[in-house]
């Protein structure tokens, strides 16, 4: 049977509109495969929400839920966290692509092919995804970018970071 992993999607924000629309605050790259009319989310409080409807506007995500049906029902929803089950095994969409799960634990390996360290988290910033790398001098953040991070090979469990100084040791 194929292992099913939990992960979080996205947080619910302000209500928007009278008739039970919220904003989401996303966790995801692939909001498509996420957020869809018969979805099943899950809160922390363990309680499912079933999504009725999305809408796009302005750049952000609106979601109806079934069993919500105006703004003071999804009121009190704001500022859960929303999850779901989905396959260990799946991949994303394009092939330069990695989930969180998929880099976490990772052994990063430095220029020159020797082990650095451990992908211990995934940050999304604004601008641009960093890996929190555990290195014997302590953690270290790096821009996931194929410039600094050239190379990912899921096979070996590995990343191998670029020729480039102070991505892993303190410059003076």
């Amino acid at each position: 049977m194929d292992e099913l992993v939990e992960v979080v999607v996205g947080r619910v924000g302000r209500a928007k509109g009278i008739r039970g629309e919220v904003s989401i605050d996303l966790r995801t790259d692939e909001p498509g495969r996420r957020f869809y009319a018969g979805a099943k989310l899950k809160m922390a409080s363990g309680r499912e929400l079933t999504v009725e409807k999305t809408i796009w506007q302005r750049g952000k995500l609106l979601v109806t839920f079934a069993d919500h049906p105006d703004r003071t029902a999804v009121e009190k929803l704001n500022g859960e966290f929303l999850s779901t089950k989905v396959s260990a095994a799946e991949l994303p969409s394009d092939d330069d692509e990695y989930f969180d799960r998929q880099l976490v634990g990772l052994k990063v390996l430095d220029h020159l092919g020797e082990p650095a360290g451990t992908v211990r988290e995934v940050q999304h910033m604004p601008s641009q995804d960093l890996i929190a790398v555990d290195t014997p001098a302590g953690i270290r953040l790096i821009p996931f970018v194929k410039a600094l991070v050239p190379s990912v090979d899921m096979e070996a469990g590995t990343l191998q970071l670029a020729d480039v100084n102070g991505l892993l040791e303190d410059l003076e």
